[in-house]
């Protein structure tokens, strides 16, 4: 009689070879309990360990599923080529794009909120100040949600860029800014990792033993205006930072 380990090896094998590729459906409790002739206990037991491990999911309607693990490679130079003329995808779009996946970014809500004490902080606002909130999804169609994005703007630059509605941004929120007069200058980022919410597990699929990835960045204007931050949180295994040809040296600077 098989023990939960040897189910979740060798379920673990046939995800690995391909027997079931990402978005599959595992076969049904009932057909691994005859399989190897073990109790429901048992096979519950197997599939929460590859839940655990982010292999699978388990789905409201259609049972068990293979999860989606293919990493994402995210460069500096996507938000440039974004702001490229003519163009009509944002940094994520970009992205995927030039790596051959289907991204989207999936606006999922939009409101005006109060600023809380961090975000008047963070964007040199007074107390009392409203900002517009809104997040979105970063998805690999059909439904492979890898990033959730939050962010914030403040009331008057989102409203003069016309990114106070639920209406598709064509080419992103920083060509909208752009237009508006707040073009991007600056960015800093923080990336950090550390365990999901029950939330964020149910959202992007994956189980207690995979942590995510969460970056903070605020951005300001030419003027040196905070304009944006964001607060993203994806899977970390799900995505790869990177930051090619950064000076390492002020422009004045020889090297000896």
């Amino acid at each position: 009689m098989s023990s939960s380990g040897d189910i979740a090896a060798a379920l673990r094998h046939s995800i690995d070879s391909g027997a079931f590729p990402p978005g599959s459906q595992l076969p049904t409790n009932a057909a691994l309990m005859a399989a190897h002739g073990v109790s429901k206990a048992t096979v519950t037991k197997a599939i929460s360990e590859l839940v655990d491990e982010g292999m699978v999911f388990t789905a409201k309607k259609g049972g068990t599923r293979v999860r989606h693990r293919s990493q994402v490679q995210l460069p500096l130079s996507r938000y440039s080529r974004a702001m490229t003329p003519g163009g009509t995808r944002g940094p994520w779009e970009t992205a995927t794009h030039e790596a051959g996946l289907d991204g989207v970014m999936q606006l999922v809500h939009v409101e005006p909120v109060e600023a809380p004490a961090d975000l008047v902080t963070l964007l040199e606002l007074t107390p009392g100040n409203s900002l517009i909130y809104r997040l979105r999804h970063a998805i690999i169609r059909p439904d492979d949600l890898v990033q959730l994005q939050h962010a914030w703007y403040p009331r008057d630059i989102a409203e003069s860029a016309g990114i106070d509605t639920a209406e598709k941004i064509e080419g992103g929120v920083y060509r909208k800014l752009a237009a508006a007069g707040h073009r991007r200058a600056t960015a800093s980022e923080e990336i950090a990792v550390r365990m999901p919410t029950a939330d964020e597990s149910a959202l992007l699929r994956i189980g207690g033993r995979v942590s995510v990835i969460t970056l903070q960045r605020v951005t300001r204007d030419a003027s040196g205006r905070p304009i944006e931050v964001l607060r993203a949180i994806a899977a970390a295994d799900r995505l790869k930072f990177t930051y090619d040809d950064l000076p390492l040296l002020p422009p004045t600077a020889e090297v000896r």
